[in-house]
């Protein structure tokens, strides 16, 4: 089952709310997804908006928004939701083309006007505000990443395994430590997780433009790991052939791999390599502002 268009959750929204009891907001959208959607898997309940909002949650209630435009529910009193008789004769069935007639949501698509191409045009007609802002911003973050990836393959070697080593320190894992380039014996640098080093992580960062990270790579790895360990992190620009990683998973040690994607999507997370261009503000009314009168 996938997880609803904001449009498909008109007629749950109407079926919940048919018998014209007031409910609270939280308590429709609560009863929309156990009624509608038990069928969704842990994982899709749990995907989030780019503002960290539950999708699902997010997709009701833009379906609840668009239907108190159109007159087929009513707010009767803050954060609360009825259903209109308008709504009560249209249970049954009623789409984005129902409510394209509606004068009240015109504003809704007045932006129609500018799309030139049809599938952006379909795009927006079964997408919220907040899917399309999602798609923008994946489709941006997307293009950073690939442009990262690509500049990790280009820089020099020592500078990238700096660079590995900032971001675990970025992430929490305390301070590093370089190993020496003429003899590091297959490690780059070591991380102590307490100030007084009795934790460590080696690691190791492999930049490859091409080619993937092979079994004999991670027994190397294992094999340089001292005595006082048995934790490694492997990072790479590529990615890691089957046998790698049933090695890494197989050795007494804990190894972790880390593959170029892996790589880009925890330096976009942590912000190292990358800054931030710009910031938007979603605002929204202060209801405790107009609730002083």
């Amino acid at each position: 089952m996938e997880i609803p268009k904001f449009d498909e959750t008109f007629i749950p929204i109407l079926e919940i709310l048919k018998s014209g009891k007031v409910l609270k907001a939280r308590e429709l959208v609560d009863e929309v997804k156990t009624k509608f959607y038990s069928e969704l898997t842990d994982v899709q309940l749990k995907q989030v908006t780019k503002s960290g909002d539950l999708l699902i949650d997010n997709r009701i209630a833009w379906g609840k928004s668009y239907l108190k435009k159109a007159g087929y529910i009513t707010f009767p009193e803050r954060g609360h939701v009825q259903i209109t008789e308008k709504g009560k004769n249209h249970t049954s069935s009623i789409t984005l083309k129902d409510l394209e007639s509606e004068t009240s949501v015109f504003d809704f698509y007045k932006q129609e006007k500018d799309l030139k191409q049809h599938d952006s045009h379909a795009n927006f007609r079964i997408s919220s505000p907040q899917d399309l802002i999602d798609e923008g911003f994946n489709k941006i973050e997307g293009e950073v990443k690939s442009e990262l990836l690509q500049k990790l393959k280009s820089i020099d070697p020592y500078f990238f395994e700096k660079v590995v080593l900032k971001l675990l320190k970025k992430m929490g894992y305390g301070e590093f430590v370089e190993t020496s380039k003429s003899n590091d014996g297959g490690i780059d640098g070591i991380i102590n997780e307490d100030k007084l080093g009795l934790d460590k992580i080696y690691i190791q960062a492999k930049r490859f433009n091409e080619g993937k990270v092979r079994e004999k790579d991670i027994r190397n790895f294992i094999g340089a790991m001292s005595g006082d360990t048995n934790k490694g992190v492997f990072v790479t620009t590529s990615d890691f052939d089957v046998k790698a990683l049933e090695k890494a998973r197989s050795a007494h040690h804990k190894i972790i791999c880390i593959d170029g994607l892996k790589l880009v999507s925890l330096m976009h997370e942590f912000n190292v390599g990358i800054q931030v261009k710009t910031t938007y503000e979603i605002k929204q009314i202060d209801e405790d502002f107009f609730d002083e009168q």
